[in-house]
């Protein structure tokens, strides 16, 4: 039969089709898998605190703008977290993991960064090591 489905067609991108498992079991073998061997160090408490607070004061209308991490042309790893309105402009909050510090961009600036790759999180994660800068993975 056709249309109406009891089930709410979705369709999955290359981040989205990531999170697909066939378990529950099977997702919580990924999750340690991914934490045991990851580049990407966390979230920290302050910040899931940070991140919650900004998304409860004001709703960002651009939610796909949140889905990627995006690279910086040194290197950095920028994700984004919230979206705030400035005067007519929207600003988009992120969060720096390597730095454990925090930008604002203006939201056409940022979506002009390139999506980061597993690759950029690795070499950003190396070169952490490499200075000494690298903050410890979130418990």
């Amino acid at each position: 039969m056709g249309p109406p489905y009891i089930t709410e067609e979705v369709v999955f991108d290359e981040k989205e089709i990531r999170r697909c498992f066939l378990s529950t079991e099977e997702a919580i073998a990924e999750a340690v898998l991914e934490r045991e061997s990851g580049a990407y160090p966390g979230y920290p408490t302050e910040f899931v605190k940070r991140m919650t607070e900004a998304q409860r004061s004001q709703r960002y209308p651009h939610e796909g703008v949140l889905r990627f991490d995006r690279r910086r042309s040194d290197g950095e790893i920028l994700h984004p977290y919230a979206g705030r309105k400035e005067a007519e402009a929207w600003v988009v909050e992120v969060y720096l993991p390597f730095r454990d510090a925090y930008e604002s961009w203006a939201e056409e600036d940022f979506v002009a960064l390139p999506r980061a790759t597993e690759q950029d999180i690795r070499r950003r994660a190396d070169e952490s090591k490499r200075t000494g800068a690298v903050r410890p993975p979130s418990a």
